[in-house]
């Protein structure tokens, strides 16, 4: 049984073609943000016929799997990532787009202190 097989069903999806081809798409990607559009764009020049429609609708079933995250950046385009274990936040251009993961241990710490001194408590940003 492939790794990609495996990780959907842990995820409780189950096993179809699309939907292991995409997993495929977004491991092998050379980026770790990537658009719906740049997974059907890969599965083209795979030659796999899969729609875009498709590509949303697996995408937001991952999402709501656990399997990968969905951010909003500047720009209006949802892009996608794998889901992982360890906490990272994100910088992006304004210019190009680019975008680059980064932990900073000082920097988590101080939203701490701010939330505390606020009463809040930090569940996600």
């Amino acid at each position: 049984m492939s790794s990609e097989n495996q990780e959907l069903r842990d995820a409780g999806l189950k096993v179809t073609h699309p939907r292991v081809k995409i997993l495929q798409m977004l491991e092998s990607s050379e980026t770790k943000h990537v658009s719906a559009e740049d997974v059907y764009k890969m599965l083209l020049e795979a030659n796999e016929d899969t729609g875009l429609a498709t590509v949303y609708r697996v995408l937001t079933q991952f999402e709501a799997a656990g399997l990968v995250t969905r951010h909003h950046f500047e720009g209006g385009t949802s892009v996608f990532e794998l889901s992982t274990e360890h906490h990272h936040d994100h910088i992006v251009c304004n210019k190009c787009g680019q975008v680059q993961e980064f932990y900073d241990a000082v920097i988590e710490e101080q939203q701490e202190k701010i939330a505390l001194k606020y009463e809040f408590k930090i569940t996600d940003h």
